[in-house]
């Protein structure tokens, strides 16, 4: 990595919603939709009881509603905190535009799928629900590379001044996201996980089971920039070796969750 600037500011940045673009604005609100969505659908399941391998048929369109809602909002967060100029431009309107096709699609589907007492995923009872199936996988491809592509604009568009501490942490964790992720998702496609309720909330079973290394596949979206933010605040000169430390160390832990999950 170049050197980077140590910043001495506060640990938090600040973040102005009423100063963000308004196809930054068009995502929140986007997000914001599809939290209420989430709230709406759980008081919905309260009354209805049915069951699709052991588990409520309304509690995967929650987790892909709330999944939806933090990935639109964390891409809007790291864009600002990597470099607000992009989000002014017409690639990130590209970025937000992929995001919001390949996600929607995917909850409509899902949610409908439940409101049927059917699965979405692994139904291929006959070609439609295949043909679906596959098409949500081609949509999830499309969703993660909307993060290496944002990077990529980040880069781009870094200039002469050396990158941060934070903009190269954001920059690793959408590039972690787009490859962990993708691979892992590939992986989970192929294998699906047991069946029941699994672990409070989050529902994963501790045996063949890929969905704890998606999450971390997915979700180094925010711990790789969270974890940037840190180390340029607290470990000054040597915050850029504390970054590429700890990116490995995530790397490894997924490698790790994915070996597990595949070796019984």
């Amino acid at each position: 990595m170049q050197e980077a600037y140590v910043s001495h500011g506060p640990w938090w940045p600040p973040f102005d919603v009423s100063a963000l673009s308004w196809i930054s604005k068009s995502l929140m609100v986007y997000g914001a939709l599809m939290w209420l969505a989430c709230g709406l659908t759980y008081l919905f399941s309260l009354s209805d009881v049915r069951t699709l391998r052991e588990v409520g048929i309304w509690v995967k369109p929650m987790k892909f509603m709330a999944a939806t809602a933090l990935f639109v909002w964390t891409t809007v967060w790291v864009a600002e905190l990597a470099n607000s100029a992009i989000t002014q431009g017409q690639a990130y309107l590209g970025v937000c535009a992929l995001i919001v096709l390949t996600s929607l699609f995917e909850v409509v589907y899902i949610t409908y799928q439940a409101s049927q007492g059917a699965a979405s995923h692994y139904n291929t009872s006959d070609s439609w629900h295949a043909f679906m199936f596959g098409l949500m996988g081609f949509a999830a491809v499309g969703l993660t590379s909307s993060q290496a592509w944002l990077a990529w604009e980040i880069w781009a568009a870094r200039g002469a001044t050396p990158l941060t501490v934070t903009a190269w942490a954001v920059i690793v964790g959408l590039v972690l996201t787009f490859v962990l992720s993708t691979i892992s998702g590939f992986m989970l496609g192929g294998h699906q996980p047991p069946a029941g309720s699994g672990l409070p909330i989050v529902g994963w079973h501790l045996d063949r089971d890929i969905r704890p290394s998606h999450f971390l596949g997915v979700h180094a979206q925010q711990f790789i920039p969270l974890w940037g933010l840190f180390t340029e605040r607290f470990m000054g000169t040597y915050s850029s070796q504390a970054l590429t430390a700890g990116s490995c160390l995530y790397v490894v832990l997924w490698g790790y969750l994915t070996w597990a999950s595949v070796s019984h």
